[in-house]
């Protein structure tokens, strides 16, 4: 297969940037997507020319990593799919492949397709973990969690905070990253007793990092490769509000005392 790549190289945050065009021939249609960029900077180097930089890590699907927007579509074409799970039988011969960086101010682009996503572990470390004792394995094991809830939070668990909702939305909103990591420990009892202050340290951090918000387009549904549902933008809200009620309940307690 032959492909016209238009790949974005940019040196640094302050550099301007812009398309660079190339051209991959000889690619095996069972190749993934960043084995042809492995093959297209096997040629670069050999040239003498500075390889393109991307992102990867586990090229399984897991580590959320591989950051590309692809055709103007986040890791690519296909539904559920990480670009390291992309293969190039998806593309027409001949075809013309745009491919970018994430667009988005909280994540300045480090080189070329390489971006900082560095925001998402400053929102995890404001709250997105369990501090409190559960005791052991077996202890924490005989708490009971009822099968819908346990369920709900497993397919949260599932997002990999790769930033395709953020690329995708049009206001670059990571409420969907957070609604994710909020409901995931929100419906477990072992996340219940810090989930007032959790959502409210999470989203204030979210909102000081420069995302936008939430104008309810799905886009960021469509376009995650883990397909986490917006219900949980939903219950994230519904936990924030009711964080709010609760601590402005205790100011007039207080108050009152």
């Amino acid at each position: 297969m032959i492909f016209t790549l238009k790949i974005w190289r940019q040196k640094n945050a302050s550099d301007k940037g812009g398309l660079v065009t190339y051209k991959a021939e000889d690619v095996s249609p069972d190749s993934s997507f960043f084995e042809m960029l492995d093959q297209l900077n096997q040629q670069l180097i050999a040239k003498g020319e500075d390889p393109v930089a991307f992102d990867h890590d586990c090229r399984e699907g897991i580590c959320g990593t591989c950051s590309l927007y692809i055709n103007g579509r986040p890791h690519g074409p296909l539904k559920g799919t990480t670009t390291c799970q992309l293969h190039m039988r998806s593309f027409r011969n001949g075809e013309t492949i745009y491919v970018e960086p994430w667009r988005c101010g909280a994540f300045p682009v480090i080189k070329d397709l390489i971006v900082d996503r560095s925001a998402f572990d400053k929102i995890i470390q404001a709250g997105g973990y369990v501090s409190v004792n559960s005791g052991g394995i077996p202890d924490a094991n005989t708490i009971p969690v009822p099968k819908p809830d346990a369920d709900a939070a497993f397919d949260a668990a599932a997002c990999i905070g790769c930033g395709a909702c953020v690329a995708s939305c049009p206001n670059a909103s990571a409420m969907l990253f957070v609604g994710a990591k909020v409901s995931h420990l929100a419906l477990l009892p072992q996340g219940r007793v810090e989930a007032e202050h959790r959502v409210q340290k999470m989203v204030a951090t979210m909102d000081s990092l420069g995302f936008g918000n939430c104008s309810n387009t799905y886009a960021c549904e469509a376009e995650c490769p883990k397909e986490i549902a917006v219900t949980n933008i939903a219950r994230m809200n519904r936990e924030y509000l009711a964080a709010k009620l609760f601590a402005e309940k205790e100011k007039q307690i207080s108050f009152t005392l």
